[in-house]
């Protein structure tokens, strides 16, 4: 008879009793939803070794109704969040981002994502998905950013189903919308410098693939 080890994961109730995690403050996330704005941020953008990734889709709710994100893009750094709403144009000015060897892009449950991007024809470079980061802890099975940032931070970190399922391709987002965003690809970078900081081994990061 074999041992089970508990899982050191809270649970649902547990991380209910946390303090909330603390997001960044609204002036340091920025909504981007024209080229204008992309090319004022392209030095900053394009030098940043490091980004916290995410993106949202317009949900499907009916059978046969064709997904027809990314509507927005995440990107985010340890002090600052960029909101892109997108367009052929600010998809385009971010494609060198996702495919470039020098910028690690890092996020949870991205495989979606990936085949999101390929069918825009942007094929993923140096991105790492830390939903399986944690087998130094005894987990085997994927964790999500909700309980990665109980497990590392003792914080409840909000996952509101009605944002998450809202209309992301409304122009302008709402404050919640943005909140949210920016919330989800800020947290993946704390949680990657804080897996480093322990010194934990860590996946290795995705390369291009055609």
């Amino acid at each position: 008879m074999t041992t089970q080890i508990p899982s050191p994961l809270p649970t649902k109730e547990q991380i209910q009793q946390l303090p909330l995690f603390q997001n960044l403050a609204s002036e340091q996330i920025q909504l981007i939803t024209n080229l204008t704005q992309c090319d004022a941020l392209q030095e900053e953008l394009f030098a940043a070794p490091l980004f916290g990734f995410d993106s949202e889709s317009k949900p499907t709710f009916r059978k046969g109704e064709v997904a027809t994100g990314p509507h927005v893009i995440q990107l985010a750094t340890a002090d600052k969040a960029y909101i892109f709403q997108i367009s052929p144009a600010i998809l385009d000015f971010l494609t060198p981002i996702f495919e470039s060897p020098t910028q690690l892009k890092v996020g949870f449950g991205l495989k979606n994502d990936a085949h999101l991007f390929r069918k825009k024809g942007i094929h993923f470079n140096q991105v790492l998905d830390l939903s399986k980061a944690f087998h130094a802890f005894g987990i085997t099975t994927p964790v999500g950013v909700k309980n990665a940032m109980a497990l590392l931070f003792q914080v409840n970190f909000p996952k509101s189903k009605s944002i998450s399922t809202s209309n992301w391709s409304r122009f302008p987002l709402s404050s919640a919308q943005i909140q949210y965003a920016a919330a989800d690809a800020y947290a993946p970078v704390l949680i990657y410098q804080e897996l480093l900081r322990l010194g934990i081994t860590l996946p290795a990061a995705q390369h291009r693939t055609k």
